[in-house]
């Protein structure tokens, strides 16, 4: 699911300027560290009525102000009385009760995350925990006079950080959050500056698409997507100043809105058929488009992120940079980005892929469970939505960041995390079947890496796109310490960390044909019984003509070690 450098660390990579500012003294923002912890959020507000009664009042009046003083674990992004003046004045308002009562529960909501989150945890831009209105939070950092503050959503700046109360967390925040009721075409038309991509937009009949609420399949898979646009200045660059130019250079078919024209995949390109902020893009290696079985890759480079930088025959192809300050724009339907080239979509030719299989979405959305150490989440089959199994319903899949040091050495998985099932068998959990990330079509070899256990399944198949692999994986196998690297790897095994340890073991399942480019369905159907846990850490996808045994995992990190 992700591809980076050696050394680089993918939570370190977003670490904020601000944060960093105050480590060192540089920032006047205010830190308290607690206050009275008999009061609750509500309670808090009301003790502090000369500075939060306005926001105290639209709790009240949506009715929030109870379950707000309710214990639980909460993060209140919190409005100052002359922030909600300037959200009133902003919409014409001259009183809370002014405002339609719809959107004053909208507006609470996006204030609220149901999660604990102190300023250390803004270390990738987006904040992992939904508030509760389901629109995301962006942190970011500002620099005004000398003075260093975290901001959020771009615009509203933290006075006030970290302060602790009975049910969670509260940071003051010196301008009302606004709910993104814009449209994705209706944000980019709101741009000048993408006057030229608006009007391509147009030309295509993409606009429509991008101009659609957010539904729900049956899987309840949303339809958010997340486009990568360019400003007038970028086409400028390229040469290009006019649709007319666009259409002579790119639309072969002279026809913009024939899905087969070169104008309308240009466009088709640029659109990725899901939610990805920059912190989701971080730790991808390829994204799928709207352009059929076309895909980006994405590459991190020191706090960079690069599109579709390779070197192929031993040529090196300069990737096409995200603007991180103009990005992470949320709309109602999706999310904007800004890159600073002109670029079309490139052939692609087979990618390792290297699936953490405990990365899943509904894990990483616990913030405080997520890949902190000692910390232990589990979710039913029905709250998680990349995999699925056959078995009890009352059995959970659960996720382990183990603790550093931990007498299991499970500390030292990649990420220093790992699936964790407890009696992978018949009746239980088996033929677990978990969705991978994007693959590009060709041929690969399949290894499955795992923390050893004497009481998990000695005989598990592994089947891809329903198709049985020949090897069979056995759970309670130690990993081989002592022979040659590539002596073990004739033998289908290899050691797949950056220490040598007998804790962990690596086998290769065999080898597949990815038919198509695109996410497919990797099973593990145990054919034995199992008494214990089994601990999943890597599943690899490389390429048949690359190197098996390096890049290795670091043990415990998250980079990857090369020869």
């Amino acid at each position: 699911m992700k591809t980076h450098l050696k050394g680089f660390k993918l939570t370190s990579v977003f670490i904020l300027i601000a944060l960093a500012s105050m480590v060192f003294g540089c920032t006047q923002e205010k830190y308290k560290e607690s206050t009275d912890e008999t009061l609750n959020i509500t309670e808090f507000l009301r003790a502090n009525e000369e500075e939060y009664s306005l926001f105290l009042e639209i709790l009240e009046v949506t009715d929030y102000a109870s379950f707000m003083n309710t214990y639980g674990t909460y993060t209140l992004f919190l409005p100052t009385n002359a922030a909600i003046e300037g959200f009133l004045g902003d919409v014409g308002a001259g009183s809370i009760t002014d405002v339609p009562l719809e959107d004053l529960q909208e507006l609470a909501k996006l204030h609220i995350l149901s999660d604990v989150v102190t300023t250390v945890e803004f270390n990738d831009g987006k904040i992992a925990t939904p508030s509760l209105q389901g629109q995301f939070l962006i942190t970011g950092a500002s620099n005004i006079n000398g003075e260093s503050s975290i901001t959020i959503n771009k615009d509203s700046r933290i006075i006030t950080s970290n302060l602790e109360v009975g049910n969670g967390v509260i940071h003051v925040i010196d301008k009302a959050l606004r709910v993104a009721d814009k449209t994705l075409a209706e944000t980019i038309d709101a741009d000048p500056e993408l006057s030229l991509f608006a009007e391509a937009v147009r030309e295509t009949g993409w606009y429509d698409v991008l101009d659609q609420p957010v539904t729900y399949d049956q899987d309840s898979i949303s339809s958010h997507v997340s486009v990568l646009a360019q400003t007038n200045a970028i086409f400028q660059e390229a040469g290009l100043n006019s649709i007319e130019d666009l259409k002579a250079r790119y639309s072969h078919l002279d026809d913009p809105t024939n899905p087969e024209d070169s104008l309308n995949l240009f466009v088709a390109y640029r659109i990725i058929p899901e939610l990805d902020y920059l912190a989701d893009l971080a730790v991808k290696s390829v994204v799928l488009t709207k352009a059929p079985l076309e895909v980006i890759s994405v590459k991190l480079a020191s706090d960079s992120l690069l599109l579709n930088e390779e070197t192929f025959n031993g040529i090196f192809e300069p990737g096409v940079q995200i603007n991180r300050a103009q990005s992470d724009i949320t709309a109602s339907n999706g999310v904007l980005h800004y890159v600073n080239d002109n670029f079309f979509i490139k052939k692609r030719f087979p990618a390792p892929v290297y699936f953490d299989v405990a990365d899943q979405p509904e894990y990483r959305q616990l913030s405080a469970v997520f890949r902190k150490p000692g910390n232990y989440a589990e979710l039913a089959r029905s709250e998680l939505s990349e995999v699925t199994w056959e078995g009890n319903e009352a059995f959970k899949m659960g996720y382990l960041a183990a603790a550093t040091g931990d007498g299991a050495q499970l500390s030292q998985a990649w990420h220093g995390d790992v699936v964790e099932l407890l009696r992978h068998r018949t009746g239980v959990i088996n033929n677990l079947a978990f969705t991978t990330p994007v693959i590009i079509k060709g041929r690969y070899k399949i290894w499955v890496s795992y923390r050893q256990n004497a009481r998990a399944s000695s005989s598990v198949r592994v089947l891809f796109n329903g198709e049985a692999l020949p090897r069979l994986i056995n759970f309670t196998e130690y990993g081989n310490t002592e022979l040659p690297e590539r002596v073990l790897e004739s033998q289908g095994y290899k050691r797949h960390l950056s220490v040598t340890t007998s804790r962990f073991n690596s086998r290769l399942a065999g080898i597949v044909e990815v038919p198509t480019t695109g996410r497919h369905t990797i099973t593990l159907e145990s054919l034995a019984y199992a008494g214990g846990q089994s601990w999943i850490d890597v599943i690899e996808f490389r390429p048949v003509d690359m190197d098996q045994l390096y890049p290795k995992f670091e043990a415990g990190g998250d980079g990857l070690i090369y020869e």
